[in-house]
C-alpha cells in the first residue's frame, strides 16, 4: 500500500505542474473522462451512455486546454475602442448610471486619459459604501439598523477618488502568454489586467472570463444580449456586416479576396480595411472604393470608429466569377460547333470508305 502511494504521487505532482495541465486535470474529472475503466459502459452515468456530440465536445474542450499553451493576450483582449472606463473625478451617481448601462461588475478607473490608469472600481465594494453610509446617517437619526437604511442619506456628489475604493489591476504586454497571465491572475487574486503598449499607452483590456472562454467558449449570463451574425447576405451581390467582422469571412461570402493589396497587410477586419483605404474614419452614408470592385457604404459610425457597413460588389465582379466558375454561352457554343463538325468530318469518311468498298 505504501509502495503504491509513493508511486502515484510523483504523478500526481507533474500532472499539477503547470496551469494548463491542473485546468486539463480539471476538465477531465468534469466531464468525467476515462470513467469507462472504472465504470462499465452500461453502469448509470457511464461514460458509455454519452452521445458523440458529447464526446466532440469534450475533444474540442480539451483541444482548446492545449491551445491556451500558445494563446496570447493580444488574441483574447478587448481593443481599447470598446473599453468602459470612468474617471477618477466622477461622482456616485453618474458611476451608479454607468454601472447600470455597462452590465459590469468591474470598470477600470483612470484620471486624464485611459493612458492614466488609477485601478479598477467594484460592484460589490460601491455597494458596500451606499450601504455603510446609508446605516451611518441612519444611526444618527436614532433609527435602527435591522433594515436597510435609507439611500437618501447619502450624498450622491460625492467623486470616486474620495471614498478609497479603489483596487490595483494588473499590467501586462500584448505578447505574454494567456497561460502565464492567468497564473498571475491566480497568484494575486485579481481578475483584470490593462494591456499596455511599447510606449506605455493603454492598448486593450483582459479579464479573467476572456482566458477561461479560450477553453470553455463563450460564457454568456442572463444579461448578455444574443448578438446577430457579424456578416449577413442581403443578396447575390449585397452584404451587411460589423466592422469587426474577420476579412476572411467577409471574402468567402463575396467570392472575391479583399486581403490582397498593401492596405490589408496589417489589418484583420472590414472596419481597419475601410478606415486604411479612406486615410481616416469614414463619415455615414459615405462610400468607400475596395479591392475586386467592391464598394464599402458607411452605415453606422462614430467619430472614432466605424460600427456597421454594407459591401456592394459590381456586376463586372460579379459576372467575372460567374465566368470563372461555369464555362459561358460562347464556349459552349463553340465546343457543340466542334463537335458536330467533328461528327460530320467522321460521317464523310465513314460515306467515303463504304463507296470505296461498293466499287
Amino acid at each position: 500500500m505504501k509502495s503504491e502511494t509513493r508511486q502515484s504521487a510523483p504523478a500526481a505532482s507533474a500532472s499539477e505542474g503547470s496551469p494548463v495541465r491542473r485546468l486539463a486535470g480539471r476538465v477531465k474529472r468534469v466531464l468525467q473522462i476515462g470513467a469507462r475503466g472504472k465504470r462499465g459502459a452500461g453502469s448509470p452515468g457511464g461514460i458509455g451512455e454519452a452521445s458523440p456530440e458529447a464526446h466532440s465536445q469534450e475533444r474540442a474542450m480539451l483541444r482548446n486546454v492545449l491551445a491556451l499553451r500558445q494563446a496570447r493576450v493580444a488574441d483574447v483582449m478587448l481593443p481599447r475602442a470598446d473599453i468602459i472606463a470612468v474617471p477618477i473625478t466622477i461622482s456616485l451617481a453618474e458611476l451608479l448610471n454607468v454601472f447600470r448601462s455597462a452590465a459590469h461588475s468591474r470598470l477600470p478607473v483612470y484620471g486624464e486619459t485611459l493612458d492614466e490608469p488609477r485601478g479598477m472600481v467594484h460592484m460589490r465594494d460601491f455597494l458596500d459604501y451606499l450601504g455603510a453610509k446609508a446605516q451611518e446617517s441612519e444611526g444618527r437619526n436614532g433609527k435602527g439598523d435591522e433594515a436597510l437604511a435609507d439611500l437618501g442619506g447619502v450624498d450622491l456628489s460625492t467623486p470616486l477618488e474620495a471614498l478609497g475604493i479603489l483596487r490595483p489591476v494588473l499590467y501586462v504586454p500584448a505578447s505574454m502568454r494567456a497561460v502565464a497571465l492567468l497564473r498571475r491572475m491566480q497568484a494575486t487574486r485579481t481578475h483584470m489586467a490593462l494591456v499596455i503598449d511599447e510606449y506605455g499607452g493603454t492598448d486593450g483590456l483582459v479579464s479573467i472570463e476572456d482566458l477561461i472562454e479560450i477553453v470553455v467558449g463563450e460564457i454568456e449570463d442572463e444579461h448578455d444580449d444574443e448578438e446577430g451574425a457579424l456578416v449577413s447576405r442581403i443578396d447575390d451581390r449585397t452584404l451587411v456586416a460589423s466592422a469587426r467582422a474577420e476579412l476572411a469571412e467577409v471574402s468567402a461570402m463575396l467570392g472575391t479576396d479583399l486581403s490582397r493589396g498593401h492596405a490589408a497587410e496589417d489589418v484583420d477586419t472590414i472596419g481597419g480595411l475601410i478606415v486604411t483605404l479612406a486615410g481616416r474614419v469614414p463619415l455615414r452614408g459615405e462610400l468607400i472604393g475596395g479591392p475586386g470592385g467592391v464598394e464599402f457604404e458607411v452605415m453606422e459610425a462614430d467619430p472614432r470608429r466605424l460600427k456597421r457597413v454594407r459591401i456592394h460588389l459590381s456586376s463586372n465582379e460579379r459576372r467575372s466569377r460567374r465566368q470563372k466558375d461555369q464555362p459561358s454561352e460562347g464556349t459552349q457554343d463553340a465546343a457543340v460547333g466542334a463537335a458536330a463538325s467533328e461528327g460530320s468530318r467522321q460521317d464523310r469518311s465513314a460515306g467515303a470508305a463504304s463507296g470505296q468498298k461498293r466499287r
